[in-house]
């Protein structure tokens, strides 16, 4: 699982709220599953090269949201969901889209122009 993650420290971005972000997505993209054992914080500070304290706060706020769960002596865990949540692929993604659009807008950029620049970036992933 630590490979699927990295962090930009030049971002505007926090590194909690990076890694917050990432795992998430990792569970609603179905790459984590419901009671899948995450690295402890020590091994994604080591792997991530950040400070211990960024970690904990990312995974304490996973645990409050109830992505994860973490039981004292234990390994943080993907908590199980309910698939009647509100949380897809599409609600995640709504803020960049909308500051992508914002920012199309700006620079004059017509929608079939940006529509061919996605379509052509999914077709190169």
């Amino acid at each position: 699982m630590l490979e699927l993650l990295n962090v930009n420290p030049s971002s505007g971005e926090p590194i909690y709220r990076q890694l917050h972000d990432q795992i998430v997505r990792l569970i609603v993209g179905g790459q984590l599953q419901a009671e899948d054992v995450l690295p402890s914080v020590r091994q994604m500070a080591e792997f991530l090269a950040v400070n211990p304290m960024t970690v904990s706060r990312a995974v304490q706020q996973l645990v409050d949201q109830g992505w994860i769960e973490r039981r004292r002596g234990q390994p943080s865990i993907v908590a199980a969901r309910n698939h009647a949540d509100d949380t897809s692929g599409g609600s995640l993604m709504q803020p960049k889209i909308d500051d992508l659009v914002t920012q199309a807008q700006q620079l004059g950029v017509a929608l079939d122009e940006l529509q061919a620049l996605i379509a052509k970036k999914w077709a190169v992933k």
